[in-house]
């Protein structure tokens, strides 16, 4: 169980991922890369959750070790999400956000 556990790549782990008709997890795909600023991550990620989309953040090349230790990645985040949600993913990140007029 432990061994099954360590293997899992990291998308799989977020309990929300999507399976296909084998019961595997589907592909993440990338959504955006974005430099490391934890406010821009943070309103994108939470607004994909928020409509129902789960995602996973990448940290390229090094990124992981420099988030550990200076609290930012020098190479960015990538937010990737699932492949078959992503033309959702790119609506809402790309919605005009329209005042209503009363």
């Amino acid at each position: 169980m432990l061994l099954d556990m360590a293997i899992k790549r990291p998308f799989e782990q977020e309990k929300n991922w999507p399976r296909d008709e084998k019961g595997e997890a589907v592909k993440p795909a990338l959504l955006a890369h974005l430099s490391d600023s934890n406010i821009e991550a943070g309103i994108m990620t939470n607004m994909l959750r928020a409509y129902g989309i789960p995602v996973f953040l990448s940290y390229p090349n090094d990124g992981e070790f420099g988030k550990l230790i200076m609290g930012f990645s020098g190479s960015g985040v990538d937010i990737c999400v699932p492949e078959t949600m992503l033309d959702e993913a790119r609506n809402l990140i790309s919605a005009d956000i329209e005042e209503e007029q009363q």
